[in-house]
This record gives structure tokens, C-alpha cells and sequence, in this order.
């Protein structure tokens, strides 16, 4: 899990999102605690602290005071369309362009899109191993 060149804290940050996201720690639910997110990974609390202050202050998460860190009532729907929002600038955005500069128009952009996928969806029924790297 930590092992890329982004800070701890943002790595832990993006792990609970995950959890959010598909469905492991569902709105409502208790959140892990900083010292278990510590203790989880063998980092420093306060760098698990960190993480999880990114989240307060995104509001997916709340502190409640002497009970724990609680997933907020809407935290899913909020992360889904953060991540929605940076998949189309770092990926849609830089293919639209691409494509513009070859003369590509939309319709050429869904064709290869779904040629491309047919590939890959046949290439994993074929063989399921060659997706995980």
C-alpha cells in the first residue's frame, strides 16, 4: 500500500475513500480511528491523523466527540463525483484534445473507445491473469 512517492497521509486519506466508495465502510459507519489506521499500516498517528483530517475537512468525514469518526450521510456520492470529476481532467480532457489534433470527432473517439474495450473484455475472459500486474 505505501509504497509510491505521494505523502503517507494522502495515501491513507485515499484508502478510506476507496472504502467509502465501494461500499466496505458504508455512510454512517464507524471510520478506523487514527491509532488503528497507525497501528494498520506501522505509521505514526499523527501522519494517520493527517490523512484523516483530509477527510474532515472534505466532509466525508465527522468527529463525534467521544465516540469516534463516523463516514458523513452523503460521503459516497460527494467522492464518486470528486474522483468523476478528476478522471475527466487528467484522462477526457487530454484524449478529446489528442483526438481534436488528429481530426477525430466524437463518434471516431466512442468507436475506438468500444473497439478497445471488446479487446480488453475478451482479452480477461480469455485469460483473467492478464489484468493483474
Amino acid at each position: 500500500m505505501i509504497d509510491d512517492d505521494r505523502p503517507l497521509f494522502a495515501q491513507i486519506a485515499e484508502k478510506v475513500e476507496d472504502s467509502i466508495i465501494n461500499g466496505t465502510l458504508p455512510e454512517m459507519s464507524r471510520a478506523p480511528s487514527t491509532n488503528e489506521l497507525a497501528h494498520f499500516y506501522s505509521i505514526n498517528p499523527a501522519t494517520a491523523a493527517k490523512g484523516i483530517n483530509l477527510l474532515v475537512s472534505k466532509g466525508v468525514l465527522e468527529k463525534r466527540r467521544g465516540i469516534g469518526m463516523f463516514v458523513t450521510d452523503g460521503a459516497r456520492a460527494l467522492l464518486i463525483n470528486e474522483h468523476r470529476t478528476t478522471f475527466s481532467d487528467s484522462f477526457i480532457t487530454p484524449l478529446l484534445t489528442e483526438a481534436n489534433r488528429l481530426g477525430l470527432g466524437s463518434e471516431d473517439v466512442i468507436a475506438l473507445i468500444t473497439e478497445r474495450s471488446r479487446e480488453i473484455h475478451l482479452t480477461t475472459a480469455l485469460d483473467p491473469a492478464a489484468t493483474k500486474g
